[in-house]
């Protein structure tokens, strides 16, 4: 695919993945690609492309004669990145940021007690330095260098827990922490305990203490939750 097929398929994309995870195209509805590749003004190649980036995350079937079908909400892979970010830029943003961040609860604290069985010196080392990170850039809205922080603390403990499962979920945690700060469902400064929660952990997984990890970790998901309450009711 040339530059300009690439960027005419992330167009398309990026205006029919939005739409249909937001509901303008209910579940059921058929769409043709001859009429959607006018209404986008590509090429039937792209639009089939497309097509098949939607089916992949099974937002949408594709058979002959009938066309594109969205598929129901059940069948969705809501594990996709893309699909949490644009679920994240609709009108659910609440109920699936909540949803998110209760996944985060119930994985985030056994993946930290885990890693602090099994993490490695770097990823110790690693951890520390984000956790630090986190705290520069904790005042003065500083939000995208914490975000940053922030993101790869959360990963390192997924990789350090030494499950392949629970590391696979790191892409998951960077949307729902991205989400949250692109669409201002963040304070300006991020909460001192909160932040100060994350150097504890660091120091429990460095030390070894499973059990203060897991702990430490779940108050920092429970601390995620009750600042939804605030402030995306």
């Amino acid at each position: 695919m040339t530059a300009q097929a690439r960027g005419l398929h992330s167009r398309v994309l990026e205006s029919l993945g939005p739409a249909i995870t937001a509901g303008e195209y209910p579940p059921g509805s058929v769409l043709r690609t001859d009429e959607l590749a006018q209404r986008f003004e590509v090429s039937r190649s792209v639009m089939r492309e497309a097509v098949r980036v939607l089916e992949s995350m099974h937002l949408v079937a594709s058979r002959r004669r009938v066309g594109v079908t969205v598929l129901p909400t059940e069948e969705w892979n809501v594990y996709d990145p893309q699909v949490i970010r644009w679920r994240l830029a609709g009108a659910d943003r609440p109920r699936q940021l909540r949803s998110l961040t209760v996944l985060r609860s119930a994985i985030e604290p056994v993946a930290a007690g885990l890693a602090a069985r099994h993490a490695t010196a770097a990823q110790c080392a690693e951890l520390t330095e984000c956790a630090l990170g986190m705290v520069a850039h904790s005042r003065g809205h500083q939000l995208e260098g914490y975000l940053r922080h922030d993101v790869a603390f959360h990963r390192v403990i997924l990789n350090a827990s030494g499950n392949e499962m629970f590391a696979r979920l790191g892409d998951v945690v960077a949307e729902v922490l991205t989400g949250r700060t692109a669409h201002q469902v963040m304070f300006e400064d991020p909460d001192p305990p909160a932040v100060s929660l994350h150097v504890q952990v660091a120091e429990a997984v460095r030390e070894g203490d499973a059990a203060r990890a897991e702990a430490l970790t779940r108050q920092i998901a429970l601390g995620a939750l009750e600042e939804l309450d605030i402030l995306a009711p």
